[in-house]
């Protein structure tokens, strides 16, 4: 019997992307802590190259509508792939321009920190080009494991090891629950590839097979945590609050679109003639979540705490589009997904902003006067609240649009109404929080606001870095065009 080579051109990044994070874990090693500045460097330049080998090497064009596989048919590289493994490189460079001030503050400024994060983004990467299910597990665990790490990278502050605690048990539960769901579907399919297991069920009557509509169950519940969505959301304010800020903004913002990629795969891809059933589910998880996550919010006086509840709901409106079971509606989640990663990172880039060693600057209180301090970032910020709001010019409201067209256009008239009334909901607590910038002074009520008023450290690159994402989301808002488009192509392309 003969070994066929496989071709590891489409793995190019990814195994770029390995032999480099071995290699800045090494090289740390040897770099004494006052150079602590050059594995950061190597770290950027390892995640810039293998963006680079995303886009330039081999592999498809955006207008190529032929994936290309390997490794057995097990790996696939498509234009969603290409999109969202871009997407997750550029996202990462920015997380940990936004994190080198914060870690040095606080002593936190290890090699650790970078590697893990490499690895995270590793694991986010084969989740994206994951054609069998053992693969998207492999990638789903890399990723969970690294981010396990990360929570807790703050040692001797209780609260973030009792959010990674709480991260890795719930974790570890869903994964088991997702691992239960896969195996379920392999029993009755009696394959892993996803291809197979679409092409079984065309031809067998899905819907009334008990063990089909169990694994589904189950898969749909992994997926419902990995995203943080009702009632799967437990977990995600006490990590969001309990982590380093610099974690929570690496947790809010790459993940999100790897479990994005997952359940394009999963859902879409392998199990599409099931959709009559994960439709109803994913609507009642999208309801509950807009409710949960909008009202909730509103009681927060924790900028970290507002921010996860947010999440929750923004995760509402992703399924949304997903539940739409259309090529709009998936290239609309998919556009949201994207959005809101970088809505998000420059959020809590905003909060690593205002914070200073010894001093968390985790209170809405901490907003107040900052408009009359730094006009900037006050603005900044305003563009931010805005858009995860949905308000007019913002990408925001772009955004919710667009899904809220596929849902109508998919006939589910009563859920889109719904998430138009919790947006308006929602709309209180971002603009209270616009509210405290521009018309509370810093001296004034509960909470000390005295970081608002303190000089604020942000190197050229900081400040360079937020001012374009603030931009950015007022641009993509404006002429949103061509990203739809292109997320509309790679959806065309890839399924």
């Amino acid at each position: 019997m003969q070994f066929a080579v496989p071709d590891f051109g489409p793995a190019l990044p990814e195994i770029f992307l390995l032999a480099g994070t071995c290699f800045v874990l090494l090289a740390d090693l040897f770099i004494k802590d006052s150079l602590r500045i050059i594995t950061y460097y190597l770290a950027q330049i390892v995640l810039l190259v293998t963006a680079a080998l995303v886009y330039f090497g081999v592999g498809i064009d955006a207008s190529d509508a032929k994936p290309l596989l390997t490794f057995n048919d097990m790996f696939v590289l498509d234009s969603l792939a290409k999109v969202l493994k871009i997407s997750i490189l550029l996202m990462t460079v920015g997380v940990f321009i936004y994190s080198r001030n914060y870690l040095r503050s606080r002593q936190m400024y290890k090699g650790e920190y970078f590697t893990l994060g490499l690895f995270a983004v590793l694991g986010m990467m084969i989740m994206v080009s994951a054609k069998t299910m053992l693969l998207i597990y492999l990638g789903l665990e890399l990723l969970s494991l690294s981010m396990y790490a990360m929570v807790a990278f703050k040692r001797n502050d209780g609260r973030a090891s009792e959010a990674a605690m709480k991260y890795f048990v719930l974790g570890a539960i869903a994964s088991g629950m997702l691992l239960y769901g896969m195996s379920v579907i392999y029993g009755v399919s009696g394959s892993l590839h996803l291809d197979h297991i679409a092409n079984y069920m065309s031809g067998h009557p899905v819907m009334q097979n008990i063990g089909l509509l169990l694994g589904l169950a189950f898969v749909i519940v992994g997926l419902g945590f990995k995203l943080g969505v009702v009632p799967f959301h437990m977990w995600v304010p006490d990590v969001y609050d309990g982590a380093p800020t610099s974690v929570t903004l690496f947790l809010g913002t790459a993940p999100k679109i790897a479990a994005f990629a997952m359940i394009m795969r999963l859902l879409v891809e392998g199990l599409g003639d099931m959709a009559q059933g994960w439709q109803q589910i994913l609507a009642i998880l999208a309801a509950l979540s807009l409710l949960a996550g909008n009202i909730i919010a509103i009681a927060q006086t924790n900028i970290k705490r507002m921010l996860a509840y947010s999440t929750i709901s923004h995760m509402g409106f992703v399924i949304m589009g997903i539940l739409a079971a259309s090529e709009t509606g998936y290239a609309s989640s998919m556009f949201y997904i994207i959005t809101y990663a970088i809505i998000a990172m420059g959020g809590f880039a905003v909060v690593i902003l205002l914070s200073r060693d010894g001093y968390e600057a985790d209170q809405l209180a901490d907003l107040k006067g900052l408009s009359t301090t730094h006009p900037w970032y006050a603005f900044m910020m305003m563009l931010f609240m805005f858009s995860m709001a949905g308000v007019p010019p913002t990408v925001g409201f772009y955004a919710k649009l667009v899904v809220i067209e596929a849902v109508v256009d998919a006939n589910i008239i009563w859920l889109a109404v719904f998430a138009v009334i919790m947006s308006v909901i929602g709309a209180f607590y971002y603009l209270r929080a616009v509210k405290l910038m521009y018309f509370d002074s810093p001296d004034e009520g509960y909470g000390s606001g005295e970081t608002t008023q303190a000089p604020l450290k942000a190197g050229w690159d900081f400040s360079l870095l937020l001012s374009v994402n603030g931009l950015a989301v007022l641009a993509l808002g404006i002429l949103p065009g061509a990203l739809m488009s292109l997320c509309l192509l790679a959806i065309q392309n890839s399924l």
